[in-house]
């Protein structure tokens, strides 16, 4: 049989008594359930990452850095196509763990 303990005299009662037989208190049923804001965390999380990760991509390739030289060329299509489409994945990303987050 599962026992709890009564709030208020501290004696151990049967789970399903709604009242303490020592104490005539009546003891709330309480029922814990799962935190749903977890629920859209982690793809907003990466998404942000994704996204700040094509921020500093871009302004390394395109040249912004001036004190801090890229050794290596990058080719255009980097800086074209690929950094913000990374942007916007992330952003995607984002948005998806935004919507998780309010369904839940």
């Amino acid at each position: 049989m599962e026992m709890r303990q009564c709030a208020f005299c501290g004696k151990r009662i049967a789970a399903h008594l709604n009242q303490c037989p020592f104490c005539r208190e009546m003891v709330p049923q309480v029922r814990l359930s799962r935190s749903s804001s977890a629920a859209g965390r982690q793809p907003i999380r990466r998404g942000l990452l994704y996204m700040l990760l094509a921020g500093v991509i871009y302004y390394f390739a395109a040249g912004y850095a001036k004190p801090l030289q890229v050794p290596i060329t990058i080719q255009p299509s980097v800086i074209n196509y690929l950094a913000p489409l990374l942007f916007l994945s992330g952003l995607g990303l984002t948005l998806y763990g935004l919507i998780l987050k309010v369904k839940s």
